[in-house]
């Protein structure tokens, strides 16, 4: 788990970052939509970087910056960033969502964000750990709070977050006057029940398109559709 993860264009080291590259991860900064002209985007609790690296490796967007409030991670997202093909477009900032808030005036066209969502309130005794994945270290209302006040009008915001959160989620978006666009359904194969939701929120009113994603046709063996998401990505693709 700990090993170097080689991408297509990029490697994403990992030894000192609580959340390892996963399937959500990867699936996020596939499924964001970036436009030739986007000019800025913004990752919150990006860990190892990887969906901005993603991202980077998708648009022209002169700016890419990211926060990641742990130490280790931090110094490793930098690190992820320099070594890339893309360094002198990627930035890391060392913050929490609120002290970046404080110190930023920008606001960004894409915001992305692959929050801690486990909803525990047991210590696992390992601080970094717990802060990567459980909810409380970034709550939903904080977090919409702080995508409200740094999206651009014409902005996007995307997230990945558990299928059965999604309908509270939304609710809650709502109320900060986000509203969905977007929603792909996640299923690990035909017959397993949606696992994740990929929701994309703007800030005007819209006719939100769902759609359906399944991961596997049996074990090992990917859908047309993942592939054609993630070929860009992974070197087996």
């Amino acid at each position: 788990m700990n090993k170097p993860f080689k991408f297509k264009q990029f490697t994403v080291h990992q030894d000192r970052s609580a959340m390892k590259i996963g399937t959500d991860g990867v699936l996020l900064g596939a499924w964001t939509k970036v436009e030739h002209q986007t000019e800025s985007i913004l990752d919150i609790g990006a860990g190892t970087g990887i969906i901005a690296l993603m991202l980077a490796q998708r648009s022209n967007a002169e700016v890419i910056d990211a926060i990641e409030i742990d130490p280790e991670a931090y110094e490793q997202c930098v690190d992820n960033f320099e070594r890339s093909p893309w360094g002198d477009r990627l930035y890391c900032y060392h913050a929490g969502l609120d002290e970046f808030m404080d110190e930023i005036d920008d606001e960004y066209e894409i915001i992305v964000c692959n929050p801690p969502f486990y909803i525990e309130n047991v210590t696992s005794g390992n601080l970094q750990r717990d802060q990567a994945r459980q909810n409380g270290y970034l709550p939903f209302d904080v977090l919409l709070a702080g995508v409200q006040a740094l999206l651009a009008n014409n902005g996007t915001f995307t997230t990945i977050i558990p299928f059965k959160e999604e309908e509270a989620f939304v609710r809650l978006a709502a109320t900060f006057g986000l509203h969905p666009k977007q929603c792909l359904h996640v299923k690990g194969n035909a017959n397993a029940p949606i696992k994740r939701s990929l929701l994309a929120f703007v800030k005007q009113k819209h006719q939100c398109t769902i759609q359906e994603l399944i991961i596997e046709t049996e074990r090992h063996r990917y859908t047309e559709d993942y592939i054609a998401l993630t070929q860009a990505f992974y070197l087996k693709m």
